[in-house]
């Protein structure tokens, strides 16, 4: 037979972490460095950073 993993449920805290905007895909982008010049690409790009959680996006220009 295989290993019994124990069970356990999420605390209300756990369940409910972060922003629940952001969980549903509505962040909050600020622009941290604007127009960095990508070498391998030969573009421009401008790196967001979301003001509630933190995940960061590149854009490329």
């Amino acid at each position: 037979m295989g290993d019994v993993l124990p069970f356990k449920r999420k605390t209300a805290w756990e369940k409910h972490k972060g922003s629940s905007l952001c969980r549903d895909g509505f962040h909050k982008w600020k622009v941290v460095t604007e127009r960095k010049f990508d070498v391998k690409r030969g573009k421009l790009v401008t790196e967001c950073r979301c003001q509630r959680c933190g995940k960061v996006k590149t854009e490329l220009l």
